[in-house]
């Protein structure tokens, strides 16, 4: 089935997975963390299921890679490959903030073709399809233009002081929805230095790219997905301009994580 005549689909599917996640949102449920700051709950596990039955019956012979499900490398013959966060921002969920969405993404080829962020407990459900633009509750999307570094809006808690000429703005747990705030002109940059999981910024980079944002790894480089090892190395989102002054300031850093200078 093309990619378009899918997208109600999964739309609903992200629907009922979000419905699922709010009404037990602010509730007694069980938590505990995987490994020492990566909290989980019930609920994550729950919606994970839900997802994976409705997501495979739409495509019984695409692969899968969530967060919450255990790795299979059969994904990698795999032309369509679901990549899946049931509650990406899992410690606001649990700590009962707003800042956390079901994330669903449909990618061909290691490209995201279909990218679905339902964030229930902000009223908001964002939906890319490649070629085809990016909205919210169905209005479109246009990143906004920045040309420069300073002054640049970047949802943070707080600014490095190497970044001081930066100006931070709230920041929700989630990482897709800092990703989407590009996308609607509410932020001009989200940049990671690190390792992260291609779960967290499948269906966000989609929408960004789609709105005109500039979305690249750490070092410049284009992201692909459904890799053996489904980590990038960081993450950078960028209103329409500011993706080359970006990465003049930030690659060298990320290069340095990566391999550390020695002296």
């Amino acid at each position: 089935m093309p990619a378009a005549e899918l997208v109600p689909a999964v739309v609903a599917a992200a629907r009922e997975a979000a419905a699922m996640a709010l009404a037990r949102w602010r509730t007694d449920f069980r938590q505990w963390e995987k490994t020492p700051g990566s909290p989980v709950c019930e609920v994550d596990l729950d919606v994970d299921r839900m997802l994976y039955a409705r997501l495979h019956a739409l495509i019984p012979d695409a692969g899968w890679l969530s967060e919450e499900t255990a790795d299979k490398p059969d994904r990698l013959a795999a032309r369509r490959v679901w990549v899946v966060d049931p509650i990406d921002g899992t410690r606001d969920y649990i700590r009962g903030r707003e800042g956390w969405a079901v994330s669903v993404a449909l990618v061909e080829d290691g490209v995201p073709v279909i990218g679905v962020l339902a964030a229930p407990a902000r009223g908001e459900l964002w939906l890319a399809q490649a070629g085809h633009g990016a909205t919210r509750n169905g209005s479109a999307l246009s990143a906004g233009y920045c040309h420069q570094m300073p002054g640049a809006r970047v949802p943070v808690d707080a600014l490095p002081k190497a970044d001081r000429d930066l100006v931070a703005v709230f920041k929700p747990n989630s990482i897709a929805l800092r990703i989407a705030m590009v996308a609607a002109d509410e932020a001009d940059l989200v940049a990671t230095l690190r390792w992260g999981n291609e779960w967290d910024i499948a269906a966000a980079a989609l929408i960004a790219s789609e709105a005109g944002a500039g979305v690249a790894d750490a070092l410049g480089q284009p992201l692909l997905f459904n890799k053996p090892d489904p980590r990038a190395f960081g993450v950078l989102v960028t209103a329409r301009g500011l993706l080359d002054p970006a990465v003049e300031r930030l690659a060298p850093r990320a290069r340095e994580v990566i391999v550390p200078v020695t002296g």
